[in-house]
């Protein structure tokens, strides 16, 4: 995943900080909009672990921080669900004017009441995400508890939200007293999906069901089941990411945009790896991949190793050789099964091997043939397996030509 940092021009004069995360390499084939929680910001954990999984699918996000939040500049004490929703638009108009508009609007707790809000005022939007949302957006008074009173009374009172001390006005108050949020919901006229954990605390799972009531189709709703409000958990935020992914990719891009290739000109495979760990994302045409090392190598265990990945070319190839093969002679196969193992050994272990001091590497095949071919078929396919390309690769000279990019 790259990323860019922005300041985005926000009503009021207020400059938002905002992260736009990019896809490892090439243009994305749609853009999303990430709204934090209430109180939170840009840099929460399951934001940018959503946001790193849409990218691996080529979804760019633009992430912020909400009026004087986070990086972002202003006083919270001003803001409102209003101006979230203004905040909301700017960044829009900003993507609009800098890439394209986005097609896609995601929201956490209170972020999500806003893109509910905000859709309408967004053409390019396609598809509306809300995770741990509540149906009305006046549920926040249930986490102002008393306060809420005190802030009516005396025009402004300090809150304190998740350990922190907040300031706010009777316009907050003011302002969600005028909302109608189901004309929002029955009017969005976008696809929407409802995401919500039975198990949320802070915002119960009823309100996802109100919110799936009123909406019209095409609607779905997730069950982000053993999920916190927060989605604190990385397996929670992960999943929901790709499910995210999946369910938006039938919305976001034109089926042109979605099977275009990069240039003639620049075929090359791309793998990048970000501040910390052996995480890599792997671009390849279209194609997203991503590996890593095991956890007692040091790594997380999110893909497969090099090794792992470079054995695995070679039972594809192996497999694929032995299928063209069959079918060019109108073979009965049906099946070709290849498994592999990958080791190191001492060199003066291997009888045939030149090498006679360090380690070696060896990669042990065992092929599988289905299918009524007789025993001539299947030592010939034993033989084939030898000539696919990736085998001879591995076994012959490999130049390997290395530079810095200017």
């Amino acid at each position: 995943m790259q990323l860019q940092k922005f300041e985005i021009a926000a009503p009021g004069g207020q400059r938002l900080s905002a992260i736009l995360d990019l896809p490892v390499d090439g243009a994305p084939i749609a853009f999303a909009i990430f709204a934090h929680c209430f109180t939170c910001s840009k840099d929460l954990k399951a934001v940018y672990h959503i946001s790193r999984t849409l990218t691996r699918e080529r979804i760019g996000v633009l992430r912020f921080d909400f009026t004087g939040l986070g990086e972002s500049s202003g006083d919270f004490a001003d803001t409102s669900l209003r101006s979230n929703v203004n905040d909301l638009i700017a960044a829009a108009e900003f993507l609009t004017s800098r890439f394209e508009g986005p097609r896609l609007l995601i929201g956490h707790s209170f972020g999500g009441a806003a893109v509910l809000q905000a859709a309408a005022a967004i053409p390019t939007c396609r598809a509306v995400v809300t995770i741990a949302a509540p149906a009305d957006p006046r549920h926040v008074f249930k986490t102002l508890g008393s306060a809420a009173e005190a802030i009516a009374s005396r025009g402004e009172a300090e809150v304190t939200i998740a350990g922190r001390p907040f300031t706010l006005r009777k316009k907050f108050l003011d302002d969600l007293a005028g909302i109608d949020p189901e004309a929002a919901i029955r009017d969005l006229n976008r696809a929407l999906l409802v995401m919500h954990s039975p198990l949320d605390e802070v915002v119960g799972i009823e309100n996802a069901a109100r919110i799936f009531q009123v909406a019209r189709h095409p609607k779905s709703f997730v069950s982000l089941d053993q999920a916190d409000h927060l989605l604190s958990n990385l397996a929670d935020s992960r999943y929901a990411g790709a499910v995210i992914a999946a369910w938006a990719r039938r919305y976001l891009a034109s089926p042109a945009a979605a099977t275009a290739k990069r240039p003639a000109a620049d075929q090359r495979i791309t793998a990048r790896t970000g501040p910390g760990g052996f995480l890599t994302e792997i671009l390849v045409n279209r194609h997203s991949l991503v590996a890593d090392e095991p956890v007692q190598a040091g790594g997380t265990d999110q893909g497969p190793s090099p090794f792992d990945l470079l054995v695995a070319a070679l039972g594809a190839c192996t497999a694929m050789t032995l299928r063209m093969y069959a079918d060019r002679k109108s073979w009965p196969l049906e099946a070709a099964t290849v498994r592999l193992t990958h080791d190191k050994i001492h060199a003066a272990d291997c009888e045939t091997c030149e090498t006679r001091e360090g380690m070696l590497d060896r990669i042990e095949r065992e092929i599988e043939i289905e299918g009524p071919l007789d025993a001539d078929q299947k030592q010939r396919l034993l033989q084939i397996a030898d000539r696919c390309p990736v085998h001879r690769t591995l076994t012959s000279e490999v130049q390997i030509k290395t530079r810095l990019k200017a």
